[in-house]
């Protein structure tokens, strides 16, 4: 963002219409500027127009200038250039304003000859005034600067988030795919009847996917329907190989959930590990307080070839979508993974 846009932000009329009679009535009388004029003379209030002038004279004048010495330059390239400049054309602009106009103000009010000491001790005061005016003006505008970086920042951020999140979701699509089309090979060449089965479910299943994986949360009761779904097909394969036990009690529509996490959950408790029917693999959905807990026995199998990208893909998306990490526990007899879950 340019200094040129933050100028534009920037709504002074109340300081200036304060602050410029202000200047105009204070100094004067401060100064000595009225001689032996007063009330009683017309001068005497003319005078209060005439400083009043000097002061927006002053004020818009500097004003400008800091403005235009902001659009090329700024305090983090070269502050002590910056501060030289600065100081320099308030004083080079508003002392020269000053002694002429102080000059021209002895000239037409005809309190008596020019008092020189007093013209510097306006001249003095003004520069004074400039110089706090403009502190206040740079202060404004370092605020403003930085309330700007920190919504830039935060817009990165965001950016940053949403197109880490649409990576991460791309990747659900073809992992899914790529293990299901596997299984539905295996079915056809093994069980036929099993594979139409398999593929009507898959159906059911895939739909889920293409109307969720947009989304960022479901509820934990779409999930876990989800879930038995998906374990539908693992059973057609494997039968009673693998068992699903699901305790969800105290189940509500305000519990939400990263979609398509049970599921991943499931596929890596079967691809990992070694079960037949005599040996079979028991996988625990279990809900506790602020987490789905999904757990199942280890019988690893002795020869894996796993990219690992399942695990590490749910534990970003909840990192970015929920805004915590995932637990993942695992002993000599079983391995267990906490989902966090959002309450609204």
């Amino acid at each position: 963002m340019t200094n040129s846009t933050h100028l534009s932000k920037i709504d002074d009329r109340l300081i200036r219409l304060i602050g410029i009679p202000g200047f105009g009535v204070i100094i004067p009388n401060f100064t000595g500027l009225f001689g032996d004029l007063g009330p009683s003379d017309w001068m005497y209030w003319y005078g209060y127009v005439y400083f009043i002038f000097i002061a927006w004279v002053i004020w818009q004048g500097n004003r400008w200038l800091l403005f235009r010495q902001r659009e090329n330059m700024n305090w983090f390239s070269n502050p002590v250039r910056k501060l030289t400049i600065l100081v320099a054309a308030n004083v080079f602009y508003t002392a020269p304003v000053t002694v002429s106009l102080i000059y021209g103000w002895y000239a037409i009010s005809g309190i008596g000859p020019v008092e020189w000491s007093i013209i510097q001790l306006v001249t003095l005061a003004n520069v004074i005034c400039v110089i706090f005016v403009t502190h206040a003006y740079e202060t404004v505008f370092l605020i403003k600067e930085r309330q700007s970086d920190l919504v830039h920042f935060e817009q990165l951020e965001r950016a940053k988030v949403e197109s880490e999140l649409e990576a991460l979701k791309s990747q659900i699509d073809p992992h899914f795919m790529f293990n299901s089309l596997n299984t539905l090979a295996y079915l056809i060449e093994n069980d036929q009847q099993k594979a139409l089965l398999f593929n009507e479910s898959l159906s059911d299943v895939y739909r889920y996917i293409l109307m969720n994986k947009q989304k960022e949360l479901v509820t934990l009761k779409e999930e876990l329907e989800f879930a038995n779904n998906y374990f539908t097909l693992i059973q057609i394969r494997f039968g009673t190989g693998v068992r699903l036990h699901v305790d969800m009690r105290g189940l509500e529509e305000n519990k939400l959930l990263s979609p398509i996490s049970l599921q991943l959950l499931l596929e890596n408790a079967v691809k990992h590990n070694e079960f037949n029917e005599l040996k079979p693999l028991d996988i625990r959905l279990n809900l506790e307080e602020g987490w789905v807990e999904v757990s199942n026995n280890l019988q690893l199998k002795k020869v894996e070839n796993s990219s690992k990208i399942g695990l590490r893909n749910l534990r970003e998306r909840y990192r970015l979508v929920v805004g915590k990490e995932i637990r993942v526990e695992q002993s000599e007899l079983e391995f267990t993974v906490k989902l966090p879950y959002l309450e609204v």
